[in-house]
């Protein structure tokens, strides 16, 4: 190509050229020839935005190609990523073996943007290796746009909604988690206590507990779940578990307020946001379908 002419049709030639050369392979349409070029030029010396050039080794990325499939990679280059971007999304396609549909979702999402980015006291409760872990696990906010509600919901609807859509919410949650149960009953003494959301972390090797909010975060949440964990800990820890983890997940919050909360607390919190855009006007909640209903009357 650096050496053809512009517009002479090299591409085009090349492509009809390994047609014939290996006629029962494929691959070799002009089209995806140009996005051979594409895909080796991104990789092979990047700019990322205020930064030099930075080369990679070659041996490096062609190590990640056969581990992701090609479509894969052809809808990482047309979202335009910068390198650390596309990079993440490799290696968290190679993690979880996401689908080429999962991988759209996650990158339309921002998942790069919103890992990592919770409000935590895990650097002071929890032993470094658990720490990085457990902060690059969480996100801040949380996309909760698979769920239908209406504009009037309450936290028990929404805590309902995320169960009957619990395959969406654990994608959304990341991997490792695998749900216990919801309004959990503990008791201490004569008294009953309910958590919204308990599940297990396989990664982790503890109880996770989830408190979902829909107002703005309160200092008084941060007390609560510190109480939850201790009892936690106390009767359903086993003596090879780590330490439970909280997540409080609110509509909104104050950083500043969230941090001193936070201080001084010695059980492992993280407080994050959820965003719902998707949200249906209250006189059409009987009036939209679901799913299932539609199933039904094309099953009839």
């Amino acid at each position: 190509q650096e050496t053809a002419k512009w517009g002479s049709g090299l591409i085009n030639q090349l492509s009809v050229d390994l047609k014939n050369e290996f006629p029962d392979i494929g691959g070799f349409s002009s089209y995806n020839l140009r996005l051979c070029v594409r895909f080796y030029k991104y990789y092979s010396s990047i700019e990322l935005k205020g930064e030099q050039l930075v080369p990679i080794n070659i041996l490096k990325w062609e190590q990640l190609v056969p581990k992701i499939p090609w479509e894969h990679h052809i809808l990482i280059l047309k979202k335009n990523l910068n390198i650390k971007q596309s990079l993440f999304y490799i290696n968290k396609t190679i993690e979880n073996n996401w689908s080429r549909a999962i991988l759209l979702n996650q990158i339309e999402s921002n998942l790069f943007e919103r890992q990592g980015k919770s409000i935590s006291n895990f650097e002071a409760t929890l032993p470094k290796a658990q720490s990085d872990l457990a902060n690059e696990l969480l996100k801040d906010p949380y996309n909760f746009d698979f769920l239908q509600l209406t504009e009037k919901y309450n936290e028990r609807e929404l805590e309902t909604a995320l169960i009957d859509k619990v395959s969406d919410f654990l994608l959304e949650l990341g991997t490792g988690f695998s749900f216990v149960g919801k309004q959990y009953n503990l008791k201490l003494e004569n008294k009953d206590f309910y958590l919204d959301l308990l599940f297990y972390h396989l990664k982790l090797r503890c109880f996770v507990v989830v408190e979902l909010k829909i107002s703005e975060f309160q200092a008084e949440f941060a007390g609560k779940l510190n109480l939850y964990l201790n009892i936690v800990d106390t009767q359903l820890k086993h003596e090879t578990d780590n330490p439970t983890i909280g997540i409080i997940i609110c509509k909104n919050k104050n950083n500043l307020e969230v941090e001193y909360s936070l201080k001084g607390i010695n059980k492992p919190i993280g407080v994050s946001e959820y965003e719902l855009t998707k949200i249906l006007p209250k006189e059409f909640k009987n009036s939209i379908p679901t799913i299932e209903e539609i199933e039904n009357e094309l099953k009839k």
